[in-house]
């Protein structure tokens, strides 16, 4: 049976839309588009436009970039009238989303930098806000990922731009399918399997159009599931459990007076979930207020921001219970986020006739009234008595709980109360019923969250040898835990292993300590061996009030309701002095000035210290403000997400939600190298790891959740290289495969090779020695890997190649250590050594240059570097001055010589470099144009904008990034 092609694919896909009741349109260009939009906002606005009316329109619509769009589709336009009148004119009916026009349409040809064919479109009122981008049977579905960033870069800004209010994208091969929305700057790791409600994915192209694709469906995606970024300026929108969830949450609100949990998974996006509900929550008329609840006050501020970052003003922050009683009473404040503090405040009984609760007034209106509340992480928060207070107080509430770890019979903490005389409280009880359920072994199979890889070192023995169970009565284990012997083997074993378990250093860890004493014991060492010259890592901790001395949630238990009000030490403790010298250390490191002794100074230290680690995912971000370890007793191992923390190192004993808890900060997901979180114990977690799993899971979770041995993957390595090597036997046959689709099954057998090889490497004991291809050869091979890519990129605009949909995976060969100025080190290092040291030294650095993708954009002035003026330069001479002042000159050289072959301003180039160095961001088409000495003409704008443009990024890529 011949393999279904692309053609057959598509005709069969728009068949089936067709039967689905999308219109059939026939739209070859844009003229054609155009022509279609104006019929298709008459019959939706009930109304007809004249030639000048629609001219008014499209000069409207033709704004902005793909985040300014996405606000034009979802607002009104003023249209002036031909007669002087102003009409309201609708692209998009977000409030009764079936209520629009849905066609469907292929093989529109569109032309910027080059002329391109889209497969299949889908327009709302004529705008085209779903695309559908086809590979045939049996091909990557990334390469169709792979199309729509080349569309991006190519021809979706062309003409009008109206493919620039594309919402959601589509692709599939058929048998893989996937959604994702329109933000240019994500990845592949950012597309989405739809999955039924049960969270069984649905892959096939035509269950997933019957499905996902449904007219009503799909526009109800648009209108209410993708969310506006207020703060990056990019479009989100919701993975399939994030809707079933919200749904079940309005549906439970719409029909019953009932309670109801949410049961996903740490880490896989409970804020943004129960923003978007809150959202549509706050829509409906009957209901009178929404208050979404923490339980500290570092997620007050945390969940604010991102509430913020989702919607500006969308949440009123209250900082004091006063504060709070206030915006109940005000009518503009519908969306409340409190902390569960400030609440248990306001409605507190009176605690006898001398301690009456002062906000008792005030809140006495509220009884009855509609009231949601929406709990975060309800593990924590609801086990004392402001629940029992919070029901008794608003008889008319509804209370819905997200948690990513619940609390079950076997979780729950012994000997606690309940409503009902004696039973345990679990979340099932105190939220009745569970409205939706995604766990961790369905978030991996997502890879929405990644698996751990779980590496013991250390028992505690006898003298005998024998092993000692860490919980034997009478054992004085924490003499043994804290002991400085002890203390200092495990620093020695971090230190050879950090590189290794942080890619070296891309990615930062926590030490998890079982309590404060152990935690300055680190600290103190830490910091003594780097004065000492045995290592260069940053190292930082914070800690909390003295209540936290041994770690109360090492049980997995919870503790009794406190106020978590984030403080320092109390006064006069030696806690307290240590965090003093150590806040004293990071002011030093970091040009801070935080300090323990004014208002909000601890907490300010706090904020920074989380701040530095998630802000290492960003483009500008420098190296130099890395802290590569930070060192806790709980905090931080609960409710932080940070997509470039990649280890753990645990020195304390957790249990159920706890172990859960704290590897998930290691597994955000973030690109092809961070393939796993990578948990060292020094504690014997192994049936505490094995229980929360079956807890949380199921019985067979260890087989998704951790990673298999060293040794099953040594035997997958092993079967990578058989592979690769039938298609290329020798280093030098792979210049013999000329063919684009030898190559690119070179490149894929590579690639595989790459992907294991990245994984090994996480295991403490990798040896390259175990693997059956030296790393010499594994060297040489990426050589010729690299050579493909660089062809790819220098011939891309020049011709349409296979390859070049490829994803090469370049971070999974990237190490960020080697850079320009370690290259710099080493010349400086050699040059006033031997002759022999010097030439090693030159080989060295030459092959580096040939081998670190991230150094061959600048490989040629390196090189030219050392042969022209290293080579020869006398010993009393500087090389990094040199170097220095030899790359300044080349980099005002090259930028004169493009100011000159591209007649720009050299002034307007400079301040546009400055621009993107402050903001990060690419510069704009407009940006690009008035660097330009004469405007260019209409039709050749957007081939210069992007040739202009490409120029003045590959000079910042060279000079600008990792400078001298």
């Amino acid at each position: 049976m011949p393999i279904q092609s692309e053609a057959q694919l598509e005709a069969n896909l728009i068949r089936q839309l067709t039967e689905q009741g999308y219109t059939r349109a026939i739209i070859k260009d844009e003229k054609d588009l155009l022509d279609n939009l104006k019929n298709q906002l008459e019959k939706h606005n009930k109304t007809r436009f004249s030639t000048e009316e629609f001219d008014r329109i499209l000069n409207h619509l033709d704004k902005g970039n793909v985040f300014q769009r996405a606000h034009t589709l979802r607002d009104h336009m003023n249209l002036v009238r031909d007669n002087g009148n102003k009409e309201h004119i609708q692209f998009l009916n977000t409030h009764h989303w079936c209520r629009n026009q849905f066609q469907v349409t292929n093989q529109i040809t569109q032309t910027g930098a080059r002329k391109n064919r889209y497969d299949v479109s889908l327009l709302i009122n004529g705008l085209p806000l779903v695309h559908i981008e086809l590979k045939r049977r049996g091909m990557e579905i990334k390469q169709a990922f792979n199309q729509v960033g080349r569309y991006h870069r190519q021809s979706f800004k062309s003409g009008y731009g109206l493919f620039s209010y594309i919402q959601i994208f589509v692709i599939s091969n058929g048998v893989n399918t996937k959604y994702f929305t329109n933000d240019h700057k994500q990845n592949f790791l950012q597309t989405f399997c739809w999955t039924n409600q049960k969270n069984k994915p649905i892959n096939r192209l035509e269950l997933f159009t019957d499905t996902f694709l449904e007219k009503c469906h799909i526009a109800k995606m648009i209108c209410r599931h993708i969310v506006l970024h207020e703060t990056e300026k990019r479009l989100m929108v919701l993975r399939p459990y994030q809707v079933y969830a919200a749904e079940r949450i309005i549906e439970r609100v719409e029909n019953t007076r009932g309670h109801g949990y949410i049961w996903h998974t740490t880490g896989s996006g409970k804020t943004l979930t129960s923003f978007k509900a809150a959202q549509i929550l706050c829509a409906m008329p009957e209901i009178d207020k929404v208050l979404f609840v923490v339980d500290r006050l570092d997620l007050d501020y945390q969940t604010m921001s991102e509430f913020n970052n989702f919607q500006k003003g969308s949440v009123d922050e209250s900082t004091n219970t006063k504060k709070l009683v206030n915006s109940f009473a005000d009518p503009e404040k519908k969306l409340i986020l409190t902390t569960i503090q400030k609440l248990h405040s306001a409605i507190k009984p009176d605690e006898g006739k001398k301690r009456p609760n002062k906000h008792k007034a005030a809140m006495a209106p509220w009884r009855d009234k509609r009231v949601v509340f929406i709990f975060d992480e309800c593990h924590r928060s609801q086990f004392g008595d402001t629940h029992q207070n919070i029901t008794k107080h608003f008889e008319n509430a509804q209370l819905f709980g997200f948690t990513g770890t619940p609390i079950f019979a076997d979780n729950a903490a012994k000997g606690i109360i309940g409503t009902s005389g004696t039973r345990l409280r679990t979340t099932a009880n105190l939220f009745n019923k569970c409205l939706h359920r995604y766990v961790i072994t369905d978030a991996i199979r997502d890879d929405n969250v990644l698996p751990f890889s779980v590496e013991h070192w250390g028992k505690l023995k006898r003298k005998d040898g024998t092993l000692i169970d860490e919980e034997v009565p009478g054992l004085n284990t924490k003499e043994f835990f804290e002991s400085d012997d002890r203390i200092d083997k495990i620093i020695d074993r971090i230190i050879k292993i950090h590189n290794q378990k942080t890619h070296d250093r891309a990615f930062s860890a926590i030490l998890a300590t079982g309590s404060i004493t152990a935690a300055c014991s680190y600290y103190d060492r830490f910091k003594a061996l780097k004065d000492a010259g045995k290592h260069d890592l940053t190292i930082a901790t914070v800690f909390t009030s003295p209540v936290n001395e041994d770690d109360k949630d090492a049980d997995g238990h919870l503790p009794a309701e406190k106020d978590p009000a984030i403080e320092a030490p109390a006064q006069g403790s030696s806690a307290r002095e240590k965090m003093d010298g150590y806040i004293n250390s990071y002011n030093a490191q970091f040009g801070t000035s935080f300090n323990t002794n004014t208002k909000g100074g601890f907490y300010g230290y706090y904020k920074d210290i989380g701040r530095r680690i998630k802000s290492m995912d960003r483009e500008d971000f420098d190296p130099k403000n890395r802290i590569d370890i930070l060192i806790v007793v709980s905090m931080y191992l609960t409710g932080f997400d940070a997509k470039k923390l990649s280890a753990l190192y645990v020195d304390k004993n957790l249990r159920y939600q706890g172990v859960i808890q704290a590897f998930s900060r290691t597994n955000r997901t973030f690109n092809a190298q961070k393939s796993h979180g990578n948990i060292v114990c020094f504690r014997n977690l192994k049936n505490a790891i094995d229980e929360a799993l079956r807890l949380f899971a199921d019985e067979n979770a260890k087989q998704t959740v951790l990673l298999e041995d060293y040794d099953t993957y040594l035997k997958q390595f092993a079967k990578a290289v058989s592979a690769l090597l039938q298609i290329a036997p020798t280093v030098d046959s792979v210049d013999e495969l000329t063919d684009e689709k030898a190559q690119l099954k070179f490149i894929r057998a590579f690639r595989e090779l790459m992907r294991i090889l990245n994984t090994l490497k996480g295991f403490m004991q990798f040896n390259w020695q175990d693997l059956p291809l030296h790393k010499q050869q594994f060297e040489d091979y990426k050589s010729k890997y690299l050579d493909l890519y660089d062809i790819i990129q220098k011939t891309e605009h020049e011709k349409a190649s296979i390859l070049s949909e490829v994803d090469f995976e370049l971070e999974l060969i990237r190490r960020d250590e080697i850079n320009v100025a370690y290259i710099l080190r080493l010349l400086t290092e050699a040059h006033k050594g031997r002759a022999d040291k010097r030439e090693k030294t030159r080989t060295h650095v030459l092959s580096l240059l040939a081998n670190e993708p991230q150094l061959r954009s600048k490989r040629e002035l390196i090189e030219e570097f050392i042969t022209q003026y290293w080579d020869d330069m006398p010993a009393a001479q500087d090389p990094e001055k040199a170097f220095k002042a030899f790359w300044e000159n080349q980099r005002t050289d090259q930028l004169a010589q493009i100011c000159k072959t591209e007649a720009l301003k050299p002034d307007a180039v400079d301040r546009l470099i400055d621009r993107y160095h402050f903001n990060g961001q690419k510069p704009s088409g407009d940006a690009i144009v008035a660097t330009m000495n004469d405007e260019p003409r209409l039709l050749e704008r957007e081939a210069r904008i992007n040739h202009v443009r490409k120029k003045i990024m590959t000079l910042i890529d060279i000079f600008d990034t990792d400078p001298p």
